[in-house]
């Protein structure tokens, strides 16, 4: 049976104890133009912590959590990755506010079989969002 070692190099200095994975801090999204991501993230509501339009990197606030956008450099590809899950207070509210800022989600929000009230969006570098909120059981 291996041991812990054993699966790190054998020149490792240290061997870490095991941890679990307890959160999200924040996610980067790579952007080919600050201006025009900036500009959608507060549309929809996002509040700006550092940086701007002008920046090469901006933040802004997602509960006790962050939402970073990096500008793009010819050294770092945008690329399709998956999707980020947002939870809000109200998913139709929240919709309404996208729709009114000129934005265009995938669909309407839906009820969905695991048991979330949820919509999609993609940003203006194609990132997957979704806005989801639990259903009440």
């Amino acid at each position: 049976m291996p041991t812990p070692a054993s699966n790190h190099d054998a020149d490792a200095p240290f061997v870490q104890a095991r941890t679990d994975v307890e959160a999200i801090s924040a996610v980067t999204l790579v952007t080919a133009d600050m201006v025009r991501a900036v500009r959608f993230y507060e549309a929809l509501g996002f509040r700006r912590l550092l940086g701007g339009p002008e920046a090469s990197f901006t933040s802004f606030a997602v509960g006790g959590n962050y939402l970073n956008l990096a500008a793009k450099t010819t050294a770092t590809p945008l690329a399709a990755w998956g999707r980020v899950i947002f939870y809000v207070s109200d998913v139709d509210t929240f919709y309404n506010r996208a729709t009114g800022a000129g934005l265009s989600p995938q669909f309407a929000p839906r009820n969905a079989e695991w048991g979330e009230r949820y919509f999609h969006l993609s940003d203006p570098d194609g990132h997957e969002l979704s806005f989801a909120r639990p259903l009440r059981r």
